[in-house]
This record gives structure tokens, sequence and C-alpha cells, in this order.
């Protein structure tokens, strides 16, 4: 199922996996192997890909798979020329590259706790989707 979402959406890891061409336990294999791979995870372990995120994706794959070097000397080349450089002229935030940063005035359990708010928004309008094509689908039955 392919949905158009605006270019700054956050994305499943099927909706990436496709998008690259690429199964979705490569994915998953790419982040035990590469620490720039940061994607957000849900309560229970749903990962969440930002912009940023698909672009480092997508130099990984071409570091692999157009210039064939090895997991090893993809790492060490990113270890030695820095993401921010290899990643050029794409459009990267800049704040992608910072250490995330703890607002001082809020404690870390309250932050935490935005952070998991945010992404049981973004669980549930996903379902509130699924459950309006299961509705369209159970009234063409009828």
């Amino acid at each position: 199922m392919v949905v158009n979402k605006s270019k700054s959406a956050f994305k499943t890891i099927a909706e990436v996996a496709e998008e690259l061409g690429v199964a979705t336990h490569v994915l998953r294999f790419w982040e035990t192997k590469f620490s720039q791979i940061k994607p957000m995870k849900a309560t229970g372990g749903r990962r969440y890909y930002r912009p940023d995120d698909v672009e480092v994706l997508k130099l990984i794959q071409n570091l692999l798979y157009q210039k064939r070097y090895t997991i090893e000397g993809a790492q060490q080349l990113i270890k030695e020329k820095g993401l921010k450089n290899l990643l050029g002229g794409n459009e990267i935030q800049k704040d992608f590259f910072e250490e995330p940063l703890i607002n001082d005035d809020l404690p870390a359990p309250i932050i935490e706790e935005k952070e998991e708010k945010i992404f049981n928004i973004i669980e549930v309008k996903k379902a509130i989707e699924e459950l309006k094509i299961l509705r369209k689908k159970l009234s063409e039955i009828k």
C-alpha cells in the first residue's frame, strides 16, 4: 500500500525498505553495524525514520551496493571523513549531527513522557488509517 506522505513525515521500516529496495531485516542489520542509524522507537519497539535517517541509509546503501565497500570499509570511511562530509549537498537538518540537548527546565522523566506521547499519537493515527481501510472493504462486501 503506497501512502502519500509529506517529505518531512516519519516513515516506518517497511516504507523505508520499499523506498530503498531492500528487506526490513537488512535495515535492522545495518542498524547494528552503523551507530549513525538512529530511528526513533515507539513503545513496542516500532521504528520511525526521520528524513535524515533515510538519507544516512541511502548513503550506506550506496557505499555497500554501488561502491562495493565492505561493512568494515564503510564504517572506516564514515569515521574518517565524517557523515556530514559524505552526505555533502543533501538536505540534512542542522541538528541531526549534534548530540541531543536535554532541556534543563524539565526533569528527564517528563521529557521521556513527551516523546512517548508523540509515538503513541503516530501509532493511533496509523491505526485509524488501517481501520478506515477495513471499514471501506467491509462496506464493499455488503
